[in-house]
């Protein structure tokens, strides 16, 4: 009877657009094991009860063991009640397993509610512990979308969305012996187990950016039949849909084909807003790749990003160039042969035919040109070891690993508001606070600088912002100017670009009773490894790495407290570009990206910063060369036994600071400012710190100890 009914129930599955997929046959899974399940519809054990062999017993959290249609299709089930924090449900089971059967455990116990995991219990990990038996693991997607499940409101329901159910192959978990009492521990397992697995759901390596934009217009773009969602806004307040966003792009995009060519690396030097949004999306689009340009360092550094990336045409906007008083580097640039076109130019002469054509490709779903998801999707700049920017070159496939690695560890549905005020010529506030919400469905505010405290507050207030992403330093600020009421609906609040202290923490839960959790990245990995979430947070840590990122550590000369985190995976970069040799893509070796900071990882995965390898200063979020540094220097000074080291030291405020230790008293810090203005350098190569010293102690290779001398130069500043 039961065999039958099993028929029956894969029958109507497949009405019902559901399939399943084994790793390995089903007969060959053993007969003992411990299946474990994220749970998304009250559809998941009638689907697991269809397909799983070996007559496994299911482990019902009371709610879900009383519903009616649980009843109805699983009435000759083996099934029980469970309760997940009772001893005495856990002991019943560990004997049950004990005689070779197999369970099916929800280990998050409850449905979820808007798409994302839920807590975890430890009962999955006990049991496994208690029974030497295998977890199999097993991911659900699709169902979230059903009418079957409790996510209305928070994802968009469609009547047959298609299912999936990927049984994966068994895996043999060693329990820690010293942290099997350990409950975090014991959650924690199950839970990147499952993390890992909705990653490789969720990622694929055959998507373009402006593709995925159609798809997320087609699963979100709507929230009634004739009524289209805006999820773009800023300071102008004209909310965008993505119908809006998609055929502004193809209407750009075909005016920029007749300005540049095929995979031309073109500049984007505009604010956070709509126009920057849709011009990134029209190069995109039609293959041409956006070079984002940080107008902000002066016209020396900006010629220098643009001759690193060869970039001969920027797209800007008049409006913009007046408000930033940037007329120079327009004009230095335009001195340089580098065409610049605005955008009000290019609107003027926008034809009806045009908009009718950008309408139709948008009504029928199209892609403009095939786009490799291999090739270059984005060029950011990060500072140079010699002080000259280096190109960081993402493909598609790595910007797009990053925006689901980042869902995985902090998703977002339809009822959430992402408020980025962080520019998109960085990577944090391009991938994270600008492409991660309009690619998987949430509404984005773009607001154009970080400095305005007080209207940034409001808006908070105003918009009912859900998510947030900033720095410790304005994190600080809006701390201590806004209303506790103005955060009242921020459920994420993520940090990043430089450590979270404990004074802008505590601030930020006493004050605003919100938890800052911080993270991790470089622009490099597109950007973000490692990150603190509401399901694991250890303060004081930068979180746990990313799913789909492989790690090691290796040793540092000099350095005894921790190794060098040396990182793998889709999000890692191409390749850099340097000025030597512009336009040039030079991979990695292997593919292992070297972070150049000095970690260590704690028993459950949590990553600390200790030191840092490469030879950059991290002020107010922004990346100093400490070696281009000591170049500037040795050009003030001039004298043939000149000698200096720079290097990074605490500053209360802003994180780190520049100390130049050298062995002559002369040279001060207006030398420094006024070699920066007069050769178009940011102020921020000025060190704040002058040490005098005249012994510098040098390794057994002769190489200066750069590492003692950091360690001297924090005691005297802090001494």
């Amino acid at each position: 009877m039961q065999n039958f009914i099993r028929f029956l129930l894969r029958m109507m599955l497949r009405l019902l657009k559901v399939r399943v997929a084994f790793d390995i046959p089903p007969v060959e899974l053993p007969q003992k094991a411990i299946y474990i399940s994220n749970h998304v519809s009250w559809l998941d054990p009638i689907i697991l009860f269809a397909y799983l062999p070996n007559n496994p017993i299911f482990l019902l959290h009371p709610k879900l063991y009383r519903n009616k249609w649980i009843k109805f299709f699983l009435g000759h089930a083996p099934k029980t009640e469970f309760n997940y924090m009772d001893p005495a449900n856990i002991k019943k089971v560990i004997q049950v397993v004990s005689h070779n059967r197999s369970i099916v455990m929800f280990p998050e116990g409850m449905m979820t509610d808007n798409g994302d995991m839920m807590k975890i219990y430890e009962a999955p990990m006990i049991i496994l512990d208690r029974t030497n038996a295998p977890f199999v693991p097993i991911w659900i997607s699709g169902a979230e979308f059903s009418p079957f499940s409790d996510t209305l409101g928070a994802v968009p329901h469609r009547p047959l969305p298609k299912i999936r159910v990927h049984v994966h192959n068994p895996e043999h978990v060693v329990v820690n012996e010293t942290l099997k009492k350990n409950r975090d521990y014991l959650r924690d397992q199950p839970y990147m187990i499952l993390n890992r697995l909705r990653f490789e759901s969720r990622f694929r390596d055959n998507v373009a950016l402006f593709k995925k934009l159609i798809r997320t217009s087609k699963l979100y773009g709507k929230s009634g039949p004739f009524e289209r969602r805006p999820i773009l806004e800023d300071i102008k307040r004209e909310p965008q849909t993505y119908m809006d966003i998609i055929t502004k792009s193809h209407i750009l995009g075909k005016k920029f084909t007749s300005l540049t060519t095929v995979m031309e690396n073109v500049g984007l030097m505009l604010p956070n807003s709509v126009e920057n949004v849709v011009s990134f999306f029209a190069l995109s689009g039609y293959s041409r790749v956006p070079v984002m340009l940080n107008f902000s360092l002066g016209a020396s550094i900006v010629g220098s990003m643009c001759k690193t990336a060869v970039v001969k045409n920027i797209i800007t906007s008049r409006a913009f160039v007046a408000k930033s008083k940037i007329e120079e580097t327009i004009a230095k640039l335009e001195e340089n042969g580098i065409k610049i076109h605005y955008l009000e130019d290019i609107a003027q002469s926008v034809t009806t035919f045009e908009k009718i054509r950008a309408w139709f490709l948008y009504k029928t779903k199209q892609t403009p040109l095939t786009q490799n998801p291999s090739d270059p999707a984005v060029i950011l700049f990060t500072s140079g070891s010699e002080g000259s920017p280096k190109a960081v070159v993402l493909s598609h496939s790595n910007v797009f690993s990053n925006i689901v690695q980042t869902s995985c560890v902090a998703q977002l549905n339809l009822q959430d508001l992402l408020f980025n005020c962080l520019p998109m010529f960085h990577s944090f506030g391009l991938t994270i606070g600008t492409l991660f919400p309009i690619l998987t469905g949430a509404k984005l505010f773009l607001f154009p600088s970080p400095l305005q405290y007080r209207t940034i507050t409001e808006l908070l207030y105003e918009l009912k912002a859900t998510m947030m992403i900033a720095t410790d330093t304005f994190y600080k600020v809006y701390a201590r100017l806004s209303h506790p009421y103005d955060f009242r609906k921020i459920r994420i609040c993520i940090a990043g670009a430089e450590g979270v202290k404990q004074e802008t923490r505590n601030l930020m839960a006493e004050r605003l009773g919100v938890m800052l959790l911080e993270g991790y990245g470089t622009t490099e990995c597109s950007p973000l490894l490692t990150i603190n979430n509401l399901l694991f947070n250890k303060y004081g840590t930068l979180g746990k790495l990313v799913p789909g990122l492989e790690m090691r550590l290796d040793d540092v000369e000099g350095i005894t407290d921790g190794k060098e985190l040396v990182v793998k995976g889709p999000n890692v970069m191409l390749g850099y570009m340097y000025e030597k040799n512009p336009g040039v893509i030079e991979p990695l070796k292997d593919g292992w990206y070297h972070t150049g900071d000095v970690v260590e990882v704690d028993d459950l995965g949590f990553i600390k910063i200790v030191d840092r390898v490469k030879r950059f200063a991290k002020i107010g979020g922004e990346m100093v060369s400490l070696t281009a540094v000591e170049n500037y220097a040795k050009e003030i000074c001039k004298k043939e036994d000149f000698k200096c080291v720079a290097v990074a030291v605490p500053h209360a405020k802003k994180g780190e600071q520049i100390a130049l230790i050298s062995n002559d008293n002369q040279i001060s810090r207006k030398d420094f400012i006024d070699f920066c203005v007069k050769n178009g350098i940011s102020e921020l190569y000025a060190p704040s710190v002058f040490l005098i010293r005249e012994d510098f102690p040098v390794f057994a290779t002769g190489k200066a100890d750069k590492v003692s001398l950091k360690k001297w130069a924090v005691e005297q500043v802090e001494g």
